[in-house]
This record gives C-alpha cells, sequence and structure tokens, in this order.
C-alpha cells in the first residue's frame, strides 16, 4: 500500500511540475520593419507600395510569429487634380476583393490564391527561421516575378512574388527599436495596421505642381487575454510631385519617422503642446506611446482622451505627458488599436 501511495505521490508530482512548466514565461522580442517604393506610380497614377511586417522573436533571434500587409495606395491623377478625401485598405482589409486568386500563376502549378492566402503562408514559413535565413531565401524569376525557390513555400500557396516580404521581415527582426516583452508561449497573438489618409495632398496649377501625399500610420500589436502587452507604432510620409498634365515625380523617401530619428526634426523645428515643455523627437514619443498603452484593451486605446492644443489633439493623460508624449495621438490612437483588432 505504502508503495502504491509513494508511486501515485511521484506522478502527481511529475504531472505538477509538467504543468508549472506549461506556464513558465519566455522572454520575446517584438519588431516592426517597413519597406517603401514608389516605383509603381506612372503618368496619371501616383502609387505608393509600403509592405509592413511584424514579427514575435525568441531569445535566440527566431521566429514565432509574423505577420504581413501591403498599403497599396493609388491616386489617380490625370490632370493635376487630387481626391484630399480618398480613402484606402491594405490589401489584407481588402481580402477576396484584391482580385488576384485565379489570376497569377507563376509556378505553373495550376494553385492561383488570393493575396491574403499567399501572404498567410509566406508568415507561416518563416517561423522557426532567423532574421538573416529570410532575407537569404533564393528566389527565381517567373512571370516577371522573383518567386520563391524553396518548393515547400510554393506548395504551400505562395507563388508570388516576395523580395519585399523577405526584407520588411528582416528589417523586423533587426529593429534595434523593437520592444522586448515576457509572456507564456503559445498564449498571445500578433496583429499589424495601417491607415492612411491624404488630406495634405495640393492639386497642381498652371504656375505650381501639384503633391500626393498618401500618409498612413502603421503600427503592430502583440495581445494577449484582450489585453496589449507589446506595440510599436511608426509612420510614412512618401511626397509624389504631379503637374496639371498628369506626369508624376516621387520625390526621394529617406525612410519612416522612427527610421529617421532625429532627422525628421520635430524636436528642432516642433512647437511645444505642454506649456513650460520641451519637444522631443518623433521616434521617442512614439515609444512613450507605446510603453504608455500596454495592459490596455484595443477599446481604450481606441477612446483615449485628448484636448486640442496649437492645432493638434493630444493627450489629457498626465503619465503620458510626462512621459514625453506631446504630439497628436490620434492617428497613432486609431492605428495600434486596430493592430490589436487584428490580432490573430
Amino acid at each position: 500500500m505504502k508503495k502504491i501511495l509513494a508511486i501515485a505521490l511521484c506522478l502527481c508530482m511529475v504531472l505538477c511540475a509538467v504543468a508549472c512548466g506549461g506556464t513558465k514565461e519566455a522572454d520575446y522580442k517584438l519588431g516592426l520593419g517597413v519597406v517603401v517604393s514608389t516605383a509603381s506610380s506612372k503618368e496619371g497614377n501616383a502609387q505608393v507600395d509600403a509592405t509592413i511586417a511584424a514579427v514575435v522573436t525568441d531569445a535566440e533571434g527566431k521566429i514565432v510569429s509574423c505577420r504581413i500587409d501591403v498599403a497599396q495606395n493609388k491616386m489617380a491623377v490625370a490632370d493635376g487634380a487630387v481626391d484630399t478625401a480618398k480613402t484606402f485598405e491594405t490589401k489584407m482589409e481588402l481580402g477576396s476583393r484584391y482580385g488576384m486568386e485565379g489570376k497569377v500563376d507563376n509556378d505553373g502549378n495550376g494553385v492561383m490564391l488570393e493575396w491574403d492566402a499567399q501572404a498567410k503562408a509566406f508568415e507561416a514559413y518563416v517561423v522557426g527561421k532567423t532574421g538573416a535565413e529570410v532575407a537569404a531565401l533564393q528566389t527565381q524569376e517567373a512571370g516577371g516575378h522573383q518567386i520563391a525557390v524553396d518548393t515547400a513555400l510554393l506548395e504551400a500557396g505562395c507563388s508570388m512574388q516576395i523580395t519585399d516580404f523577405m526584407a520588411a521581415v528582416a528589417k523586423a527582426c533587426a529593429d534595434e527599436q523593437g520592444m522586448n516583452f515576457k509572456a507564456v508561449p503559445g498564449t498571445f497573438t500578433l496583429g499589424v495596421a495601417a491607415k492612411t489618409g491624404a488630406a495634405d495632398s495640393k492639386a497642381a496649377t498652371a504656375d505650381a505642381e501639384g503633391l500626393v501625399a498618401m500618409y498612413s500610420d502603421i503600427a503592430c500589436a502583440v495581445v494577449a487575454d484582450g489585453k496589449v502587452i507589446a506595440t510599436l507604432n511608426d509612420a510614412i510620409q512618401p511626397k509624389i510631385n504631379v503637374t496639371t498634365a498628369g506626369a508624376v515625380t516621387p520625390q526621394e523617401f529617406k525612410g519612416t519617422k522612427r527610421e529617421l530619428k532625429e532627422g525628421y526634426n520635430m524636436a528642432a523645428y516642433g512647437a511645444p503642446n505642454v506649456e513650460g515643455g520641451t519637444v522631443k523627437e518623433w521616434y521617442i514619443q512614439s515609444a512613450a506611446f507605446s510603453n504608455h498603452v500596454i495592459g490596455m484593451t484595443a477599446a481604450e486605446i481606441a477612446g483615449m482622451q485628448t484636448k486640442e492644443v496649437n492645432a493638434h489633439q493630444i493627450s489629457v493623460d498626465e503619465a503620458l505627458l510626462s512621459a514625453g508624449c506631446t504630439m497628436q495621438i490620434t492617428g497613432i490612437c486609431a492605428v495600434v488599436a486596430q493592430a490589436a483588432n487584428n490580432a490573430r
């Protein structure tokens, strides 16, 4: 009897150890990478393609989760007119409406999935790889596109061009401004989002070129138990000049706001929105916002209160203001909340 009790006790201890081990937190890092191109712009059409990748990597630098989207923003400008009220959707948001399914069979295997399905196949494929391994993936030319060589990815349905995916994921893995966090393996989800507006665009006139300004706020978020446990946000301001004849000339894109750091020049030229305060650089304010919203739900982030100061909607939360985030936050709130809602 004693022997049976001893065995039962040992079994209970083993089961408890396994159970406890299954709830042990691990170290992770959230990274964000954005690759921007205006190369598809042509006469009569201004276009910005922003490929966005968010990754969660483990302590060994291997990807445990990846999310990809593309903000493919277009504006017709045949006569130099612009649409400042134009709305935009990302490729993931378009889903089946993007219209790739059944039309692009680059590898000739008869499988022609929609863009979102192909992107999800790539997301799954890179899990377990490092950023360097993703950057070094071999490609081949097919149908005028650089597609994967690895049959595993092709058979998974991803036969579209992957070079920008590779570059964005590699950037995200090497993100020096990434956010470290702890979580129990398998208990969190990851999402990305982009929100674009064209309100700063200006029509061309006989005396001056116009400007197509399709600016995007970008974010990624890790969610556990309905709350954000890690998040990053960024923004791009690509500019394309346009004439009354519809000729377009993209300006040099120098980087996202986070990438530009001091080169964005908010600290040098921005006006203090808090009495007696100083203006910190954009990427510092962005990081302060990210740290501030940890533990909030998407709804709480979207509903953060603001007040108007110097024609900007800044936070009313003294903790966030004291942390140095005194810039307009409405766009950041919306895109971070969307990223959290998109988590899967």
